[in-house]
């Protein structure tokens, strides 16, 4: 009967090991799909600082794609919590401390939560704005008022899902993941000292709040975070069932 227990615990470790590791995979690769896109049809990401009669113009012109675009970033920052779940889950079979998993599991949802709800403005809200932006009928008061409106809520979820959920949420999360890297044996320690230095430069994306314009620094910082997963992903799938 132990032999039994023992053998499917070892059988579903590496599917975990496995799933984990492909999974972290495709997260590392999936972003590059709507950076073309979007970079493509509007210019993403530069184009984020460009003001209201610049690019609703050219959202209502190519608004199939930038959804589009958007749609699979939705995805990709869905499965971040697939990722961050999967990678808590095979550092819990090392005994460290729950506490810490569960902050971190909480990281992983603050983040994902936050992601997604700047996306979305993407896929409702900026269309609709740039749709009546363009509208003959529209008056230059109107339009005034769209401007505004844009500007705001540009600022408001941009910072909610890029600031927050971003260079906040998701750089505690990989800085905790990181931490228990290097207090146990569960995957190599490099990939614990690159993933604080890719948390690290995530979190300094949090100068925005104060008013420091760091231009495409966020696109570094994230490109960094990109092939931390890729570099785990390849790890977890050479790891020997324990």
């Amino acid at each position: 009967m132990n032999n039994v227990t023992e053998h499917l615990s070892l059988s579903s470790q590496k599917i975990l090991h496995r799933t984990a590791g492909w999974v972290l995979i495709i997260e590392s690769l999936l972003l590059f799909v709507p950076v073309v896109i979007l970079g493509n049809a509007i210019d993403w990401p530069q184009s984020l600082s460009a003001p209201a009669d610049v690019l609703l113009p050219l959202l209502a012109q190519r608004v199939g794609a930038v959804r589009f675009g958007y749609f699979i970033y939705l995805v990709y920052s869905i499965l971040f919590w697939v990722v961050a779940l999967m990678l808590i889950r095979l550092l819990s079979h090392e005994k460290v401390h729950d506490t810490w998993l569960r902050i971190a599991t909480g990281f992983g949802i603050a983040s994902t939560t936050a992601r997604c709800l700047g996306i979305i403005r993407w896929l409702v809200a900026m269309p609709a704005l740039a749709t009546m932006y363009v509208d003959s009928n529209t008056s230059t008061q109107t339009r005034d008022v769209i401007a505004v409106v844009y500007r705001v809520l540009n600022d408001y979820a941009g910072s909610i899902g890029e600031v927050l959920g971003v260079s906040l949420f998701a750089a505690l999360w990989l800085a905790i993941v990181s931490l228990i890297i290097l207090q146990t044996s569960c995957l190599p320690r490099w990939l614990g000292f690159f993933g604080l230095v890719s948390a690290t430069l995530l979190a300094l994306q949090l100068a925005e709040l104060f008013g420091l314009d760091l231009g495409a620094f966020i696109t570094v910082s994230v490109s960094v975070l990109q092939l931390w997963f890729l570099l785990t992903g390849i790890a977890v799938l050479r790891l020997k069932s324990r």
